[in-house]
């Protein structure tokens, strides 16, 4: 972070590039040059560099999440893994923890009150107050973007922009629903989805960051990346059905089942196989929103769920000091996302790859 003795300024453009949805409902992006806004009272300007692409802004442009309350409007900036700079600060920010020219990151949670129930209880995902990044506030797909003062995350000096990037969303959720999940050092966790954006980062800081003994579980097109991420077992869901998928992952794990199962992938099918995996007292987390009608798990019946002490949980992304935690695993070498560098205008395409399942690893958008 910068020194206060440091007086750094920036030649800030009048207008600025950004991609927004023109057509909500499909899969369909442009580029737009928009006005730079001043910075208001407790805000800061962020010349962004880098943007991850996740799956949810997918379900936000196609508006095939049936669980938010409003269709998305067109013109909708999208985007909420932005990294970059500080460039101007508003009134009142002047003597916060941001300087100009510091490196900060724009979360999903672009701002959370930190005075409501939830957040007091360190729950910023479920903050009453919440602006969400690419949903009715604009998000990180664009060069400039507005953030609180005391919102935005600080990025270590270790870490690169691009690899920061998508450990404000993916890494964050993942690291989250792992430390929810409540499975020990040295306790099988099945990671559904482990090859995806989500999936990869979680298998990287369960079995190298906390320990956990990792069952990769994905399309047999990603064991590779899946192995290389520190999963002990890789299960090909293309070569069980739903019996004998259960059947091998209690084999692995010596008959009893995993300690916690997190579901990464947005699939209705992966939350059906979930609990089937979980031994005595285990915990399903849920992190994947399967798009479309919602439906509930199947297999959740209450009598297993009391004779094996089942919990099911949900994991809405995670706090800032949890943020602040997984940036600086990505920034000791602990994590490291898969990803590769795309140009903003590039990214229409990004999301047609992702809806066809072919995505390995993650997508970051140079902004530049």
């Amino acid at each position: 972070m910068a020194t206060a003795t440091e007086q750094k300024t920036f030649d800030i453009p009048k207008r600025y590039k950004a991609v927004v949805y023109d057509k909500p409902g499909t899969i369909s992006t442009k580029i737009e040059e928009l006005e730079t806004p001043e910075p208001g009272p407790g805000d800061v300007l962020v010349r962004l560099t880098h943007s991850g692409v996740c799956h949810s802004d997918m379900g936000v442009m196609e508006n095939s999440w049936r669980g938010l309350p409003y269709p998305t409007q067109s013109g909708q900036v999208g985007g909420h893994e932005g990294v970059g700079i500080v460039h101007k600060l508003g009134p009142g920010s002047e003597n916060g923890r941001v300087k100009v020219g510091d490196r900060v990151g724009i979360k999903w949670i672009a701002y959370a009150c930190g005075a409501c129930p939830p957040c007091l209880e360190g729950r910023d995902g479920v903050c009453f107050n919440q602006k969400i990044s690419g949903y009715y506030h604009p998000g990180t797909f664009q060069q400039y973007a507005l953030a609180p003062a005391n919102y935005v995350t600080p990025i270590p000096d270790a870490l690169s922009s691009e690899d920061a990037a998508p450990m404000l969303c993916a890494g964050v959720t993942t690291y989250s629903a792992l430390r929810k999940s409540d499975a020990k050092s040295g306790q099988w966790v099945v990671i559904a989805g482990a090859g995806g954006g989500l999936g990869h980062l979680a298998t990287q800081i369960g079995s190298r960051g906390m320990a956990m003994r990792i069952i990769g579980v994905d399309h047999g097109s990603k064991e590779s990346l899946v192995k290389e991420c520190g999963a002990e077992v890789f299960l090909d869901i293309t070569k069980f059905d739903d019996k004998t998928l259960a059947q091998k992952v209690k084999k692995v794990t010596g008959g009893l089942g995993a300690s916690a199962v997190i579901v990464c992938t947005a699939s209705n099918k992966a939350y059906a196989q979930a609990l089937d995996f979980l031994r005595f007292g285990g915990t399903l987390v849920c992190v994947g929103m399967p798009e479309g009608d919602m439906v509930p798990i199947a297999k959740a019946f209450p009598a297993m769920m009391v004779a094996m002490e089942h919990t099911i949980k949900g994991s809405a992304v995670g706090n800032q000091r949890e943020a602040i935690e997984v940036l600086e695993m990505a920034a000791r070498g602990v994590v490291k996302t898969r990803l590769r560098i795309e140009k903003m205008d590039k990214l229409t395409e990004v999301f047609q790859e992702m809806s066809e399942g072919k995505m390995q690893g993650r997508v970051v958008l140079d902004l530049q």
